[in-house]
This record gives structure tokens, C-alpha cells and sequence, in this order.
């Protein structure tokens, strides 16, 4: 076996360091990515020591990068995207176009080119897909209206960026740099004979062609292939299968058709979002998804050098005032101007206030065509690095912002004024100026004596039937916007949000609850709640479900009064069918439903 083995090492020492830091940031309070980003720096060729592959890095970080959006378009169908095109259309490309200005401005300021200006603003203006979709996913908010405007705000971004990086190599020679010379071994190579506008339009038939293909073909196949594999009763050939679509579909559209292999991905989970199986395909997704995109950010620190932050101090200022401050004021605005709530438009801007992935290859496009001088590749990189360690405290600042804009906006808002646009076009948004917050920590319940049911899928929502027709008061915690909808119009009281958050949990009013049901699968989350709810109300009763006997053990420890587990109670159910048979001399069938321990 050979001892050299680049990949195995950068694995390795990727995820070995990013565990480390990781760790340590959590015990300092500090977002893990910070970590991650660290332990990138010292495996790079930047610091002393052992330095990891870096071109390797880089491309085991775009794994993750698809299957991240992959399992965003697990979540997403074409009607969200649809939903918010009147706002992530004109909104992204006024942010590109703002940014694009703000940052040819610096250029000008530093004697750049024009070229080099353009390079760089574009760069400036366009998010990183992995930075923003964990912040999205750490707050729950994928699947709500904000969520859907910052993923299409960011499907948008994704397809300009595109466009660039076909142009540029066309406009090189205009823009004073090197013209690309023509290469015929690519499919994706156009010559610079197109002209501008034949370059255009070619990418443009492209992308078009890609998306017929998915919309007509894709909707057939994919969720055929699903569906044949879980017949077969193979998990490892179904997880197989999830990650070979993922993959495939992505590498074919960047290959035939030039699109990006993030836009790829996340038109493949979108269309197999339409099959019974999405729910199981992002399940068995999730692992590989956390463990390339930590390398997402191990690669992202192997590009940064300390030592940048001393030599182009007040250029690398300028250049992350441009990205945090330049970026979000101009998302804000525009959102603010689309008459979406203060919530709204602070979230959208705290998440397009950094960059990433997309810069870095324009920023090598343009070194590579004399464009853009090393200088502005080194401004790129530390803009990124130094953003994204931002980012989370982005976020803090818009949660201390929001209640002091709401209470001056609520004063210049008339009763009954427009909230935000509808959700269809067409229709007109308003309503009363008591309607509840989008945002914010929401009202208590005066609800005494009920049960709090945390978590409204397969479970919850038979639970939940079951205590509706014994009329027993109830409420629900949950997350997702199309659920929540479902509940108010039959008359469930909810509380939207995460209940490990501390503010959601105690608006279902714990104090006077007479139990607790968790309905949740995810056993980490549940004992976070159990915790909480212990703590609020020693006398609840709490009950919980799991899927084995560690985590009963788990919930139990942590204070969980009755913790039932599926399997077992399955078993339990198929006994008592079996025995009951055995002495019913008709041997008729019999349901029974299993009760629990």
C-alpha cells in the first residue's frame, strides 16, 4: 500500500482539526465554523508545519457545497421558488449591480483597471451558498417565506455568476486583459467569434435546455429510480442511489450545459422533492452533507495568509466594509422597498453580508486572464475569511436592531396597512395591525392544564388527532410555515419556532401544562426540551419517543417520565396480533393497536 496519500491526509487532518476547533469554539460559545475556519489556516501552506492538499481540499469542499443544495431543493419546489420571483429576481441583480460599484469604486481608488474593477465588484457581490444555507438551517427558516427569498435570492446570484464566468474570458481582451485563447476540447468552451452577444446567448440556451430537461425528464426518472431502489428493500442501495442522483445530475449539468454544479444539485432535490421519498432521501443525505461542508470551511482557511492582514490593512478595512456594510444596506433597502416586514429584510441582509465560494473562482479567472492583479486576490480571500467569521455576529446586531426599527416603523404604519407582497401575484397583502409578528418572540398562551405537542410529522400529527377528538386542550410547537398554516385552519393553537429555543418554548406556557409529548425524532433536540420543560415545570409529565435503547436511556436520564420507543412497540403490536390469532379458533384478522409501556 503506498504511504503517500495526499487525499487520505487532508481528510484526516481537515476533520480531525475542524472537531478540535470546532469543539473548543462551542465551549467558548463561539459558532463552530469559526473553528473550522482555524484549523483550515494551519493545515494551510500559510503557517508552519504539515500543509494539506490544497487543490484536493478544494474539491472535496465542493461536494459538500452540492449536496447541500441538494438537500435545500429536498425542501423547496418549483411553486416556493416561483413564489418570490417578483422579489429575488430584481432584488439579487440590484445588489450585484450596487456591490459591482461599490467595489470598481475601490478599485479605482487603488489604480486598477476597469477590468479589474469589474472583476472585483463582481466577486464583492455574490454570498456564499454554504455560509448562508447553515445560517438558514441553524435558525429553521428554509422552509418559511424568508428562507425561500434568501435561497431564491441566492438561485439568482448563482446564475449571474454564471453568466460571468462565461463573459469574462469573451470581454478579456476589451477589458485590458489577456484573451483567453480558443479550446475546442471542452463542451462548455465558447469561442470569442460568438461576439458578446452570441456568448450570451448561448449560455442563456443552455441554462434554458438544462431546465426543460429536469422539468420533462427529470420529473420521470428520478422519481422512478427512487422508487424502484426502495422496492428493493436495500437502505445501502437507496442511500447509494439518493447520493449517485445528487452527484450525477450536478456533474452532467456543469459538463453539458454549463450550469454550476450547486445550481445543478439543487435542481436535482428540487424535482425529487416531488416524490413520496424526499423525506427519506434528505435523511440519508445528512451525514455526508455536515461532514464535506465542515471541509467547505477547512478549504476556505487554507487560502488565507495571516500575514495579508498587516500588508493590505486598510484595503482588506475597505474591502469587508464594502461586503457587511455595503451589501446588506443595499439589500435592506431593496427589501424595505418590496414592502416585506422589518424581519424580512434584516434576515436577508445579515445573510448576503459575506462571501465565498463564487468569489474565489472569479478572483482566479481574473488573475489567470491579467485582469485582476494578486493584490485583489489576496482583498478576496481575507474579505471572505474575515466575513464569514462575521456572519453570526451579523445576526446578533439584526436581533438587537429589529425591536427598536419595528417600534419606529409601527409608528410611521398605518392599522390595516400593507404587511408585505402576497404570495401570489396578484393578490394584495394586508392585514390588521394586530396580526402577529413574522418575527420575534412570540405571545404567550393562557392556555392551563393542556398539553404541549412538540413537532406536528408523522407522529405528531396522529397524536395530535387523537387529543383533538378526546377534547383535550392541546397546543403545537412547530417550525415549518406549510404545517403551521394546516393547523390554524382547523383551529390548533400554535407556537412557531424551535422549542429548544428558550423564548418559543416558554410562549406554550410550561408552567401550567399538565404534560409534555415529544414527537420529535431527533433525541438530541428532545432532551434539550426535556430540560427545559423539567426546569419550567417539575411536575409535567413528559413523554417522549426514540429510536433505541440508548436514547431511552438518554431521555429518561435527562428527566423524561415515559419515553416509548417505535421498534419495540411495533414488536409488541405484531405479538399480540399473533397471539390473539392463536386462540381465536376463526383465526379472523384483528387490529390492535399497541399500547404504550
Amino acid at each position: 500500500m503506498p504511504h503517500d496519500t495526499p487525499l487520505i491526509a487532508t481528510i484526516v487532518a481537515g476533520l480531525g482539526l475542524a472537531f478540535v476547533f470546532g469543539a473548543l469554539a462551542n465551549r467558548f460559545r463561539i459558532p463552530p465554523l469559526v473553528g473550522y475556519l482555524v484549523a483550515g489556516v494551519l493545515v494551510g501552506p500559510n503557517t508552519p508545519g504539515f500543509v494539506a492538499d490544497a487543490s484536493l481540499a478544494n474539491e472535496l469542499a465542493e461536494i459538500g457545497v452540492i449536496l447541500l443544495m441538494f438537500g435545500v431543493g429536498l425542501h423547496f419546489s418549483l411553486k416556493d421558488l416561483l413564489s418570490v420571483r417578483a422579489i429575488a429576481v430584481p432584488g439579487a441583480v440590484v445588489q450585484i449591480g450596487f456591490a459591482t460599484l461599490l467595489g470598481a469604486g475601490l478599485a479605482w481608488l487603488l489604480g486598477w483597471s476597469l477590468g479589474a474593477g469589474l472583476v472585483f465588484g463582481l466577486a464583492l457581490s455574490v454570498a456564499s451558498t454554504v455560509v448562508l444555507l447553515r445560517a438558514m438551517q441553524e435558525r429553521r427558516l428554509i422552509e418559511t417565506e424568508r428562507g425561500r427569498i434568501a435561497v431564491g435570492w441566492l438561485i439568482v446570484e448563482d446564475l449571474a455568476m454564471v453568466l460571468a464566468l462565461v463573459l469574462l474570458p469573451a470581454l478579456a481582451g476589451v477589458l485590458g486583459g489577456q484573451p483567453q485563447v480558443d479550446d475546442h476540447s471542452s463542451p462548455l468552451s465558447l469561442p470569442a467569434s460568438y461576439g458578446i452577444w452570441g456568448v450570451v446567448g448561448v449560455t442563456l440556451a443552455k441554462v434554458a435546455a438544462f431546465v426543460v430537461v429536469m422539468l420533462v425528464v427529470g420529473r420521470r426518472v428520478i422519481p422512478w429510480i427512487l422508487h424502484y431502489v426502495a422496492h428493493t428493500g436495500s437502505r445501502e442501495l437507496f442511500r447509494l442511489a439518493v447520493l449517485a442522483i445528487a452527484l450525477g445530475v450536478a456533474f452532467g449539468a456543469a459538463k453539458l450545459f454549463g450550469v454550476s454544479l450547486a445550481l445543478g444539485a439543487f435542481f436535482a432535490g428540487m424535482i425529487m422533492s416531488e416524490s413520496e421519498l424526499s423525506h427519506r432521501a434528505a435523511e440519508e443525505s445528512l451525514p455526508l452533507r455536515d461532514a464535506f461542508s465542515v471541509l467547505f470551511f477547512v478549504s476556505v482557511g487554507m487560502l488565507f495568509d495571516p500575514l495579508s492582514l498587516v500588508s493590505n490593512g486598510l484595503p482588506i478595512l475597505a474591502t469587508l466594509a464594502i461586503i457587511v456594510i455595503g451589501k446588506s444596506l443595499a439589500a435592506f433597502v431593496i427589501v424595505i422597498a418590496f414592502r416585506y416586514p422589518i424581519a424580512t429584510a434584516l434576515m436577508i441582509s445579515a445573510s448576503l453580508a459575506q462571501i465565498g465560494e463564487f468569489s474565489f473562482v472569479l478572483a482566479e479567472l481574473g488573475v489567470g486572464l491579467k485582469l485582476l492583479p494578486e493584490q485583489g486576490r489576496d482583498l478576496i480571500l481575507a474579505g471572505a475569511i474575515l466575513s464569514i467569521l462575521l456572519n453570526p455576529l451579523m445576526f446578533l446586531v439584526v436581533d438587537r436592531m429589529q425591536p427598536w426599527l419595528e417600534r419606529r416603523a409601527g409608528a410611521a404604519t398605518p392599522e390595516g396597512g400593507p404587511i408585505g407582497p402576497a404570495t401570489e401575484p396578484g393578490q394584495v397583502a394586508s392585514a390588521p395591525a394586530t396580526s402577529e409578528k413574522e418575527d420575534g418572540p412570540p405571545p404567550k398562551s393562557t392556555l392551563t392544564g393542556h398539553s404541549i405537542l412538540i413537532g406536528y410529522g408523522r407522529v405528531g400529527s396522529l397524536v395530535g388527532a387523537a387529543l383533538k377528538e378526546a377534547a383535550l386542550p392541546f397546543l403545537v410547537i412547530e417550525d415549518a410555515d406549510k404545517t403551521l398554516a394546516k393547523l390554524k385552519a382547523d383551529g390548533i393553537e400554535t407556537v412557531a419556532g424551535n422549542a429548544a429555543n428558550a423564548e418559543v418554548f416558554s410562549a406554550a406556557n410550561p408552567e401550567g401544562a399538565k404534560r409534555l409529548i415529544l414527537a420529535i425524532p431527533n433525541a438530541f433536540e428532545a432532551g434539550q426540551v426535556v430540560l427545559r420543560a423539567r426546569a419550567a415545570n417539575p411536575a409535567i409529565n413528559i413523554i417522549a419517543r426514540a429510536h433505541s435503547d440508548a436514547e431511552v436511556e438518554h431521555l429518561k436520564g435527562l428527566g423524561a417520565d415515559t419515553v416509548i420507543m417505535g421498534e419495540r412497540e411495533i414488536a409488541r403490536g405484531i405479538v399480540e396480533v399473533v397471539t390473539a390469532k392463536a386462540t381465536d379458533p376463526a383465526g379472523s384478522a384483528m387490529e390492535i393497536k399497541p399500547q404504550p409501556a
